[in-house]
């Protein structure tokens, strides 16, 4: 799905490696909101409120891992571990903002949008902004200076050439 999406357009690869991320995050934001309608309709009126929503945070949390496994496992992009740090806190940075943006559409005050991310007082919606940052660290393919190889590259060379 990622590959074909910007295969279909003629850009530089630079901007497909942007773009590649962002359309795996649109992916995860139809899930969210796919289980946002599914925690609403069957899972609270069976289990109630809060057992519900801890239940569709591990749905959710599940669902951001899988999407992640799976882009990074058929992008054609080599990340460093940099970018792949930069694509997590971007995925959280857009998520929370389409959070806070919904609260603010529907009316929700932003104190009860901040209440959701209190760990303290049992809060488990924070499990989601953390996978997000942390899912391509976990599954991204790292090359280049930051995951060491680089280093080692110039190391062997100059071992090689007897300096």
């Amino acid at each position: 799905m990622f590959n074909q999406f910007t295969r279909s357009f003629d850009l530089p690869a630079p901007v497909k490696k942007i773009l590649r991320p962002l359309v795996a995050w649109a992916a995860m934001a139809v899930l969210a909101v796919a289980n946002g309608v599914f925690r609403e309709l069957a899972i609270i009126p069976r289990i109630g409120e809060y057992p519900g929503h801890v239940v569709s945070t591990a749905l959710l949390v599940a669902a951001i891992l899988a999407v992640a496994y799976a882009y990074f496992a058929r992008t054609p992009d080599a990340y460093t571990v940099r970018e792949l740090a930069a694509i997590g806190l971007g995925w959280m940075v857009m998520t929370v903002g389409f959070e806070f943006l919904v609260g603010y559409a529907e009316g929700t005050p932003v104190s009860v949008t901040l209440g959701q991310y209190d760990a303290l007082a049992g809060q488990v919606w924070i499990l989601v902004p953390v996978t997000l940052v942390a899912a391509p660290l976990l599954f991204g393919r790292s090359r280049g200076r930051d995951a060491g190889e680089g280093r080692r590259r110039r190391r062997s060379g100059s071992e090689v050439n007897g300096r």
